[in-house]
């Protein structure tokens, strides 16, 4: 791309040293930019180790509801069973 610009604006009868300039300048701009949305921007290695992350966090989440749920279905029994004997 620089190439193009810099041939577009010689073809144009700028001098090569402004042209320089002009790209040289073009490409500050265009790292600039790319500089600030790669702050804000996700790559495809950031998402894999958030999905790595994720699928970690869920497990574990899975872990205590099944946890949680087995320990109240025990407990209800139990309830069940005591007010059963009670009320015989």
């Amino acid at each position: 791309m620089e190439l193009e610009i810099y041939e577009a604006l010689t073809a144009a009868n700028v001098p090569a040293e402004k042209a320089k300039a002009v790209v040289a300048s073009i490409d500050a701009a265009i790292d600039r930019r790319y500089t600030l949305h790669a702050q804000q921007l996700a790559t495809r290695g950031d998402l894999q180790e958030l999905r790595g992350v994720m699928e970690s966090k869920i497990a574990t989440a899975q872990t205590e509801i099944i946890k949680w749920c087995v320990g109240s279905i025990f407990a209800s029994v139990g309830v069940f069973a005591a007010l059963t004997k009670v009320l015989h």
